[in-house]
């Protein structure tokens, strides 16, 4: 596999998991994982999961909790750090609505770390990081 398809599968992944967040449905959102991933929203004010089963109860919630959302990922950035692995930044624009009726939005930076499962690269560690004040009163996934 080629260094450009590396890249693409890596984008793919960051996709994959945005498109699972917006269409409800948190197995697609977690196969862009790593089974002992980390997914680390602290920084805007969400909390820090680890590992498959963590991260799955996360996105199970968040597809509970919210009525509409959207991710828009752009802006990836992707350096290799070994045939297996490699590290990254995106930017994610997110806003939606709770089904209690509180709105929410955030535009961050993604800290990605992937690895090559099989033949297949995914994340393996996520931390967002606020780029501007993230709206997230009344999220209570």
């Amino acid at each position: 596999m080629s260094r450009a398809e590396d890249i693409q599968q890596i984008v793919n992944a960051t996709l994959r998991y945005a498109r699972g967040l917006d269409l409800f449905d948190p197995d697609e959102a977690l196969s862009a994982y790593t089974d002992d991933a980390y997914w680390d929203a602290t920084a805007v004010g969400l909390a820090r999961f680890e590992g498959r089963d963590e991260i799955h109860g996360f996105f199970k919630s968040d597809a509970e909790a919210m009525a509409e959302q959207f991710h828009i990922m752009t802006n990836h950035i992707v350096e290799f750090d070994g045939p297996d692995t490699a590290h990254g930044t995106n930017y994610v624009f997110s806003e939606g609505k709770t089904r209690s009726g509180a709105s929410i939005k955030a535009i961050a930076l993604n800290r990605d770390e992937y690895r090559r499962v099989g033949d297949t690269w995914k994340i393996s560690g996520r931390a967002i990081s606020p780029l501007t004040a993230p709206q997230m009163e009344g999220f209570d996934a």
